[in-house]
């Protein structure tokens, strides 16, 4: 008899999950009972982060969509399916924060007949650019520290990575776009 936590509704076996994953697999109707077990997981984790529930809706929906389309390409590693799942979300949102920021930097232009301070937005346009270019864990990092005010801690949670790691990769981010910066100054 095994001993552990006893079970929830809704909680699945890996082996039945497993079974679920390859029958939507065959048939994409059958995506409707993932989505029904994962809705509330994937829901919370956004919301936790974006905080806005009309902007959450949206993501929980494209994260759905997008794990529907991409479906037949799952493989399964032994990992619960909502862990796939967080991954798109994580993207999704990291995609969403890069049009936020792009459309941002457009509102911030100064109104026509206004003195523009070119040089500030040429600075930003400079660091947006060098952020694109990071490499997708420092610029999610990056992210996840400045933009959504996350501690070390939650990231490394998040990433399921060390603290040190989380920190290294924020070092090395940060480096690249101090000498990045300072580089188109000289």
């Amino acid at each position: 008899m095994a001993v552990g936590k006893p079970a929830k509704e809704g909680d699945r076996s890996e082996a039945e999950e497993r079974l679920l994953v390859q029958a939507a697999q065959k048939d994409p109707a059958r995506f409707a009972e993932l989505y029904e077990a994962n809705f509330h997981r994937v829901y919370g984790y956004v919301i936790r982060r974006v905080r806005e529930r009309a902007v959450a809706e949206d993501v929980t929906a494209e994260v759905f969509h997008k794990a529907l389309a991409a479906l037949p390409n799952f493989d399964w590693r032994g990992v619960p399916f909502a862990a796939w799942l967080l991954r798109i979300a994580a993207n999704v949102m990291a995609d969403e924060w890069k049009r936020a920021a792009k459309e941002q930097v457009v509102g911030d232009l100064p109104e026509v007949g206004t003195d523009p301070n070119i040089e500030e937005v040429d600075q930003r346009a400079r660091l947006f650019r060098a952020v694109e270019k990071l490499p997708d864990d420092q610029r999610r990092v990056v992210h996840m520290r400045f933009a959504e005010g996350q501690s070390i801690r939650e990231i490394a949670q998040e990433l399921g990575r060390s603290e040190g790691a989380v920190k290294q990769l924020q070092f090395r981010a940060l480096q690249t776009l101090r000498a990045n910066v300072e580089g188109a100054h000289a």
